[in-house]
């Protein structure tokens, strides 16, 4: 058998201390060329510090680390600046060629002209990831690289990492991206670091599978720690000098149970109030139209949101999904249309620009407003302190400014704002931005026990698929479609939706999904005389001239019915019959519409 090939990058028994805090005690960790993993664990067990030690950044106080000569190696942090006057001089500054470049930002739908001056944050990601692409790296390091992506941003992503060549390691909260690019699991945890050879898929199972036999390891140790602590109470004095080896055993795993302890990290808590019980309309809204100056971000869209929805908001970045929030809930008037909310209504709303975060105000300032120590949790009153322990966050950290938490920290903050009072209306603007997985987890038990409506716009696929009863997606042309179900229950119900507005990444990625170019064939030699369609393709041609605007008025009926709001309650039945009649006239169409457009071709290059 051939030997194993060395890694590309490799840790061995990597130890590092912060102050009197070990990070690190014996990390190994290897990447394999072509291979791409995830590295996970809890926000603040250093996962970022670990990336750094891995491009060389940082140096240990213990442990060797190697990495193959020559090894190219392109960094996505969790914050990219941007810096040049337009995007190609960027993507070119780290050595890529300029044609590559190009080429990568188009993949990602930016323009290579476009200035690197005031760009959104979905751009700077996007431009971070094509500049890492053009550099034809033996190994990524993307560090939360789905952060402020939209979903079409994130599966182009998938569709490039899979089609690349080279090694990745990835940090993400993001599990159904995960799932979909990973082929090998890094498991940071208490200090060191776990290695699974499956994708994320199987990450969870295992997971649990080692804890089960740590707490078993843990429930050995107390045990034989209690045998030694009844042998030292009653013949430790007699037997002092003979037993002193058995007393420093006994030391050791009182040192060892005291730093698994030490270890042992706090647990978020998380609870929702949903307050009085609100009318069974919450929002009824109709013939809704809403632009700025020529864009039309919403054309004639109606909603009903009932007592107890879950109602998830997705589409492209600047597609128009905060502000279809904002007209839903009264906060900007429609340019025509009309919306009425229900009544005894009591709202609370995580906004994603986290604008009720002031840099200069503490985290004290944010929970008590008002002043004093305590804060009003579901009514009743709670340390400051105490509250704050719930998600995490220290005693100490209460007099910082905010603008020196973490992206995480954050939103753990604006959470635990919005979770004190009483809400029967929770509207939650992209609550899962830098979150790990754990409080992500908790988060969506909130809510799926939750008894109140829920407004979610959010790019996580996973978190929506959980949690949604129903999907609204916007395709920033004006187009708005509600779907019954997450978000792979939109996907098969509207195949192609998205296609107008991704552009150029869109197209690209479809060209890579449909399979490698082919070498062109060589011309056939030209005929003789003019040829022209057959008798069986004229008639074709023909038949679909009629075919396909008869599909799309069926189609258009179809979906006009479908858009009655009551309809799936009223007839549930009925509803999927017509959805399943929807799908399968889509299906005829695209089919006709491919043929028609074969047939249209073949009889210009006969007359030409």
């Amino acid at each position: 058998m051939a030997a194993a090939r060395a890694p590309i990058l490799a840790l061995k028994d990597v130890r590092l201390h912060d102050g009197p805090v070990m990070l690190f005690d014996g990390v190994d960790l290897a990447i394999d060329a072509r291979v791409r993993a995830c590295l996970v664990g809890r926000n603040g067990a250093g996962k970022s510090t670990l990336m750094r030690i891995l491009i060389g950044a940082i140096d240990t106080d213990g442990g060797d680390r190697h990495a193959q000569p020559g090894i190219r190696i392109s960094v996505v942090p969790q914050e990219p600046e941007i810096i040049g006057e337009t995007l190609l001089d960027y993507a070119i500054a780290g050595g890529a060629e300029a044609y590559k470049a190009e080429a990568s930002l188009d993949v990602f739908g930016l323009d290579p002209s476009k200035s690197a001056k005031g760009l959104s944050g979905g751009e700077t990601r996007r431009a971070a990831l094509a500049r890492a692409f053009a550099e034809d790296a033996d190994l990524l390091l993307l560090d939360e690289p789905t952060n402020h992506l939209d979903i079409l941003a994130i599966e182009t992503l998938e569709e490039v990492l899979k089609e690349s060549r080279c090694a990745a390691l990835i940090v993400s909260h993001d599990r159904a991206f995960l799932e979909r690019v990973t082929q090998r699991c890094f498991w940071l945890d208490n200090r060191k670091v776990r290695r699974l050879d499956k994708s994320f898929s199987h990450f969870d199972e295992w997971a649990e599978k080692v804890v089960a036999q740590e707490a078993d390891e843990a429930r050995r140790l107390d045990k034989q720690l209690q045998k030694e602590e009844h042998w030292l109470l009653r013949g430790v004095t007699a037997r002092r000098a003979r037993n002193e080896g058995r007393r420093r055993k006994l030391m050791d795993l009182r040192a060892e149970k005291s730093e698994r302890m030490r270890q042992t990290q706090g647990s978020i808590s998380m609870a929702v109030d949903s307050g009085g019980t609100s009318g069974k309309r919450v929002v009824e809204a109709e013939h809704l139209s809403k632009g700025f100056g020529d864009r039309i971000l919403l054309n004639d869209f109606s909603t009903r949101i009932v007592r107890g929805d879950r109602v998830a908001i997705v589409g492209p970045n600047g597609a128009g999904k905060t502000t279809l929030l904002k007209v839903l809930l009264g906060q900007i008037a429609p340019d025509s249309g009309t919306v009425k909310l229900g009544t005894n209504l009591e709202i609370s709303y995580v906004d994603q620009a986290r604008a009720g975060l002031k840099p200069e105000m503490t985290m004290w300032d944010v929970l008590a407003p008002a002043g004093g120590d305590q804060i009003l949790v579901h009514g009743r009153p709670r340390h400051v302190a105490a509250y704050a322990k719930d998600f995490l966050f220290k005693e100490s950290q209460l007099r910082q400014p905010v603008e020196s938490l973490s992206g995480g920290e954050r939103n753990r903050l604006l959470l635990a704002v919005a979770l004190a009072s009483p809400a029967n209306l929770m509207v939650l603007d992209e609550p899962t931005n830098d979150l790990d997985m754990d409080t992500l987890d908790l988060l969506e038990e909130v809510l799926a026990d939750y008894e109140g409506t829920l407004l979610l716009v959010s790019h996580d696929r996973d978190f929506i698929d959980r949690l949604a009863t129903s999907t609204i997606a916007l395709n920033g042309k004006g187009g708005a479609v509600e779907t019954p179900g997450g978000w792979q229950d939109f996907t098969r119900q509207n195949p192609g939706f998205f296609a107008p507005a991704f552009g150029a990444a869109h197209d690209a990625i479809s060209q890579k999904k449909a399979g490698p170019a082919r070498a062109p064939m060589a011309a056939p030699p030209p005929p003789a005389g003019k040829a022209k369609l057959t008798f069986k393709d004229t008639h074709r041609l023909g038949e679909l001239e009629t075919l396909v605007p008869r599909l799309t008025e069926t189609i258009r009926e179809l979906e006009e019915r479908l858009g009655d709001p009551s309809l799936f309650a009223r007839d549930q039945a009925g509803f999927d019959k017509l959805m399943k009649d929807l799908d399968r006239k889509r299906i005829e169409l695209a089919a006709a519409e491919e043929d028609w457009l074969r047939l249209e071709e073949k009889r210009e290059s006969l007359s030409s």
